[in-house]
């Protein structure tokens, strides 16, 4: 296992029975010791005390107005268990505890109960509660308990696991309620506390900043997160996140992390959307969304170079779905996104959030970037599917042309492409092995010029200049890959 490697986890505590009633939780029900801890020293006032600058905030008046509209989320169930179960939750598959917990419940098959716990908001009086997807996944029995004590079973409205978002209701009147914010008034710095129950400990606070706005995560959602360094652990998925206005501005969802644990970086799904799915859940059970059609990918320096924009920014299209608004309405892999109806994309990541807003018929007017000119195409908007975000590892400047040896497409592999042409990389060396481009890739065109053949390739590298933008064919996907000539 690489021991480097981040680990993208979620923040609720799923709880797996074992043997003797002990649960493979990730952490302990009580505090640990902190092995080798350094003692601390007292400083002197004087270089202990900031003497300039902003006082830190008092965030105790936020929890007093609003601890008591976040609730405990807990949660029943039951799966298959034996020999072949799982390991512990949120460790690699290859993690030497995976093995020993596996041995540890190995037996007979049979049902295994399972618990989880995370957070959760009231948003209504009348007891509409907000939380994750992933809280509640698979639960055959949901309990909410709010903070005088009271516990209620709660009825699961919907779950939309594409947002990660959940709504519940509880049979409760009167309740306190969490006041609504604006994510968008947000700035990068802005303080923030998130209320939730870590490890089961009800109603603890924590605070932090806001990191960034509008994160793409690797894990192909199309949410744009609010990154924080609040301190969020397992219990915590599903609570709010509030401005220093007392305001939700988000859901904490996910962390960051090489150990399972809190690591200094969190995620919070962004409010204004999570009460978008809230709305049609509660009222419909299900989620409707727009959607274009597209695979898509980030415009890195190299790309912008490529395709003659003067700075990295936009979407570019690297595949468009048959017979879907973006192919009726004209849309052409290796356009760049640059707008949507008047709304710039600086990142990909917007793109998809910004038209699953959208209501199936409505227009989406964009500005595309085509052959060195910008022009605007108007799509209808679909019903949603997820948008894809393809990825690659980014470029290595290296000396020389390409350096692939390639062949023209068989029988059968001219009749998958649908005409679509192209040429099937052998071997690769040089700066396209440094770009990521593979055997067995189907190059299909070199700076939006579609290839026919193995010397129209070489002319086309031949001619171009220091860096092109090579569109390939890898499995089912399609995507963009920016080669450093030299």
């Amino acid at each position: 296992m690489n021991a480097n490697k981040l680990k993208l986890g979620v923040a609720a505590a799923a709880v797996a029975a074992a043997v003797g009633g002990a649960y493979a939780t990730g952490y302990a029900q009580a505090p640990a010791p902190v092995a080798n801890a350094a003692t601390p020293v007292a400083l002197p006032i004087s270089a202990a005390a900031p003497t300039t600058g902003a006082q830190l905030p008092d965030m105790s008046g936020i929890v007093a107005r609003n601890g008591a509209a976040v609730v405990n989320i807990s949660v029943s169930g039951s799966r298959k268990a034996g020999a072949e179960t799982e390991g512990v939750p949120q460790l690699d598959e290859d993690h030497p505890l995976n093995e020993f917990f596996r041995r540890y419940r190995g037996g007979p098959r049979g049902e295994a109960p399972v618990r989880g716990m995370g957070s959760g908001f009231i948003v209504s009086a009348d007891g509409m509660v907000l939380t994750n997807a992933h809280v509640v996944d698979g639960a055959d029995e949901v309990t909410v308990k709010l903070t005088d004590k009271r516990e209620f079973k709660a009825k699961v409205l919907g779950a939309d696991k594409t947002s990660d978002v959940a709504v519940l209701k509880i049979d409760a009147k009167d309740l306190p309620t969490v006041k609504i914010g604006n994510p968008a008034q947000t700035r990068v710095g802005d303080w923030v506390l998130a209320i939730g129950s870590p490890f089961g400990f009800d109603n603890s606070a924590s605070a932090g900043i806001i990191s960034a706005n509008s994160r793409n995560l690797p894990d192909g959602s199309y949410v744009p997160f609010i990154q924080t360094d609040v301190a969020v652990n397992p219990g915590n998925s599903g609570g709010p996140l509030f401005n220093m206005a007392g305001e939700v501005i988000g859901i904490n969802s996910q962390i960051y992390s090489r150990s399972g644990g809190y690591q200094g970086i969190s995620f919070a799904i962004p409010i204004d959307l999570a009460m978008r799915v809230q709305q049609q859940l509660a009222t419909t059970g299900k989620v409707q969304r727009g959607r274009l059609g597209v695979s898509i990918q980030e415009v890195n320096q190299t790309l912008a170079d490529a395709f003659g924009l003067k700075k990295p920014g936009g979407a570019l299209v690297g595949q468009i779905e048959k017979d879907s608004p973006a192919a009726k309405a004209g849309l052409e892999p290796g356009d760049v996104i640059l707008a949507i109806n008047g709304r710039e994309i600086a990142s990909s990541g917007e793109l998809p959030a910004i038209v699953s807003a959208m209501k199936p018929g409505e227009m989406a007017k964009l500005q595309v970037w085509r052959s060195g000119a910008a022009r605007q195409i108007d799509v209808p908007v679909g019903q949603f599917q997820d948008e894809k975000v393809a990825s690659a590892e980014a470029p290595q400047a290296a000396k020389g042309r390409l350096g692939v040896v390639v062949r023209p497409l068989n029988a059968d592999e001219q009749r998958r492409s649908e005409g679509a042409g192209g040429v099937v990389v052998q071997d690769v060396a040089g700066a396209a092995a440094k770009a990521g481009i593979k055997p067995g890739d189907v190059v299909l065109s070199v700076n939006g010029e579609r290839i026919t053949g193995t010397e129209q390739l070489r002319d086309l590298v031949n001619k171009a200049g220091k860096r092109i933008a090579v569109l390939v064919e890898r499995g089912n996907s399609r995507i963009f890959i920016p080669v450093e000539l030299g």
